[in-house]
C-alpha cells in the first residue's frame, strides 16, 4: 500500500506542471431523474470460464463453495452491490431451451456450446441455479428467452414455470424440482441481436414477431416483467429502434442496444488487452465516447415517435445489455472463450461509459456491462481456486454510491487530450444527490500524460466537507494478476479542497476519482 501510494504521489507531482484546466459546474438546484440502479447491471452469459469455473464449480469442487457457488467470488459481487444480471445470454440465448437445465442434474442434456468455443456444455448451470446465484449476491433476474430456436409456447412456458402461482402442472414441476415459491422476473427479453447471431431478421419481421410473442407472455407476477425487444446494434444502427417504436402493439418497456468498444473504425481491427501503445490508448477511448451521440441518436428518435403516437404510452426505456472493452483474446486461451485481461484504460473507459449514462438517466434504464467474470471487460478473473479484482471492478466499486441516486446536471468545459490525429475531451464527469444527501462527482481524466486541473461551482447546495478515492496506475497498460493482485486498486484521495463554497483538485493522468460531498 505504501509503495502503490508513494508511486501515485511522484506521478501527481510530476503531472501537476503539465496541468490543462477544467471547470465544472454541478446543479444541484436543478435535479433531474433517478439513476436507474439496473444501469449498474452485470451480463454472465453461458460463456468460456464465466459460469463454470468463474462463478459455478459444483458441490464437490475443492474449491470453497455454497451449493457449488464460488465463496470468493459471491462475496466480491455482494461488495459490489450488483442490482441485476443478465442470463443466458447473449448469442447463447437463441440456442438454449430452458427445459435442459431443469430437473435431477445427472439426467440433463449435454448440448454442444456452437457459438462461443464449440465446447460441451452440461446444463448443469440452469434455471434454479441462475436465480440460487442471483439471490446469493442479492441482484434481480433479468431472463433472455429463446426467439431464434424456440417458439411463443416455450418462452410463455418458461414464464409460467418461473413466476407461476397457482397449481398448473408447470408450477407442479417447479416445486418437485426445489423450488416452492414462483421467482421474480424483472426484465423477460424476446429475441437477442435478432439482426444477426439471433435470426439474422429485418426489423420489421422482427417487430411483427415481438408483437405476436408478447401477447402471449402471460404471468401472475405483479409487478409484471419489464417486457424487453431486441434493437440495434451500435448506435449509427438505428432500423429497429425506428422500426419498433412505430410499431408498438403488445407491451413494450423498452428496446436494447449494444456497443462494445474496439479498436479501430471496423469491428475486426481490435487491439491488444495489454502491451498496447498510446494510438491504442487514444483510439479506445475516443471510441467509447461514441456511446454518448448513439444515445442522443436513440433518444431523439424514441422521443419523437413518442410525441407522435396516437395512444397514451409510458416512456419506452433504452436498456444498453451489452457493453464494455472487445480485444483480442488472451494468449493461448480458446479463442471463444473471449477471455481478456483488464487494465486502468478499461477502468477510465467504464468510468465514461457510466458518466454518459448518468446524463439519459431519463432515458437509459438499463445497463448490463460485458462481463461479469472471466469474459471480456470483467469484473473478476480466476483460474483454478485463484481470483482477482479487476480495475473495472474497482471503478463499479466507487461509483456504488450512484446507484438509485438524483441525477445532477453538469456544465463541464475541459480541455483536450490529443494524440495524433485524435482528440477527445480530457475529462469526463458525472454528478448526483444521493438518498442520504450526499453529493457525489464521478470524475476521468482520459489523458495518459498530463494532470487536468478542475475548479468547480456547487450551485444550490453548501458542502462543509469532501472526501474521496482514487484509482490510477503506473502505466497505460498497468493491471492486476494472480500473483500481484493489488497492483491497481482504490487509495483515498486528498487532492480536492473546498473553500468559499468551491471546490478544487488535480487529476492525475489516466486516473478515476469518485468524491463525495457533504
Amino acid at each position: 500500500m505504501k509503495t502503490f501510494l508513494a508511486a501515485a504521489a511522484a506521478l501527481f507531482m510530476a503531472s501537476s506542471a503539465f496541468a490543462a484546466p477544467a471547470s465544472l459546474t454541478v446543479h444541484a438546484d436543478r435535479p433531474g431523474p433517478t439513476i436507474n440502479k439496473y444501469v449498474y447491471g452485470q451480463f454472465s452469459e453461458m460463456l468460456g470460464t464465466g459460469i463454470y469455473g468463474g462463478i459455478y464449480v459444483g458441490e464437490k469442487s475443492p474449491i470453497p463453495n455454497t451449493r457449488g457457488f464460488r465463496n470468493d467470488v459471491i462475496a466480491a459481487l455482494k461488495e459490489l452491490k450488483v442490482p441485476l444480471v443478465r442470463w443466458p445470454g447473449g448469442c447463447y440465448a437463441d440456442e438454449y431451451h430452458w427445459r435442459d437445465g431443469i430437473g435431477p442434474k445427472d439426467k440433463r442434456v449435454t448440448r454442444l456450446n456452437t457459438n462461443w468455443g464449440g465446447v460441451e456444455d452440461p446444463n448443469t448451470f440452469g434455471t434454479h441455479e441462475f436465480f440460487d446465484f442471483a439471490e446469493l449476491i442479492g441482484a434481480d433476474a433479468y431472463i433472455n428467452a429463446n426467439m431464434g430456436t424456440g417458439t411463443a409456447a416455450e418462452a410463455a412456458q418458461w414464464l409460467e414455470y418461473m413466476t407461476g402461482n397457482q397449481d398448473t402442472t408447470l408450477v407442479k414441476e417447479r416445486k418437485a424440482n426445489g423450488r416452492d415459491k414462483p421467482f421474480k422476473v424483472a426484465i423477460y427479453a424476446l429475441g437477442n441481436e435478432t439482426w444477426g447471431c439471433g435470426g439474422n431478421m429485418r426489423a420489421e419481421y422482427y417487430a411483427d414477431q415481438y408483437n405476436q410473442w408478447a401477447t402471449f407472455m402471460k404471468t401472475a407476477q405483479q409487478p409484471g416483467p419489464i417486457m424487453l425487444a431486441s434493437g440495434d446494434r451500435s448506435g449509427d444502427w438505428t432500423d429497429f429502434t425506428k422500426v419498433l417504436m412505430d410499431n408498438r402493439r403488445a407491451p413494450m418497456d423498452g428496446i436494447s442496444l449494444h456497443y462494445y468498444t474496439v479498436l479501430g473504425d471496423k469491428w475486426e481491427i481490435k487491439d491488444n488487452a495489454t502491451g498496447f501503445n498510446e494510438e491504442g490508448w487514444a483510439r479506445v477511448l475516443a471510441n467509447t465516447l461514441k456511446m454518448d451521440g448513439y444515445i442522443k441518436t436513440h433518444d431523439d428518435m424514441m422521443s419523437a415517435a413518442e410525441k407522435k403516437s396516437d395512444r397514451p404510452t409510458k416512456k419506452v426505456g433504452l436498456y444498453i445489455d451489452e457493453w464494455g472493452t472487445w480485444f483480442k483474446p488472451a494468449p493461448g486461451s480458446n479463442p471463444g472463450f473471449l477471455q481478456q485481461q483488464n487494465t486502468i484504460r478499461d477502468a477510465v473507459v467504464a468510468a465514461a461509459n457510466l458518466n454518459i449514462f448518468h446524463k439519459y438517466a431519463d432515458r437509459v434504464q438499463m445497463t448490463s456491462i460485458a462481463q461479469t467474470v472471466n469474459v471480456l471487460q470483467a469484473m473478476i478473473l480466476t483460474d483454478g481456486a485463484k481470483m482477482v479484482l479487476t480495475p473495472t471492478y474497482h471503478v463499479f466499486h466507487m461509483y456504488k454510491p450512484f446507484q438509485d441516486a438524483t441525477s445532477l446536471p453538469i456544465d463541464l468545459k475541459t480541455g483536450n487530450y490529443t494524440f495524433g490525429g485524435i482528440t477527445m475531451p480530457q475529462v469526463s464527469a458525472s454528478a448526483a444527490k444521493t438518498k442520504s444527501g450526499a453529493i457525489v462527482v464521478g470524475l476521468a481524466n482520459l489523458d495518459p500524460h498530463n494532470a487536468a486541473v478542475v475548479s468547480a461551482t456547487l450551485a444550490g447546495v453548501k458542502a462543509g466537507k469532501v472526501k474521496g478515492e482514487i484509482l490510477t496506475g503506473a502505466t497505460m497498460d498497468a493491471h492486476n494478476t494472480f500473483d500481484k493482485p493489488d497492483t491497481v486498486h482504490p487509495v483515498a484521495f486528498n487532492g480536492a479542497k473546498l473553500a468559499n463554497g468551491k471546490l478544487s483538485l488535480s487529476l492525475p493522468p489516466k486516473s478515476v476519482v469518485v468524491l463525495t460531498l457533504q
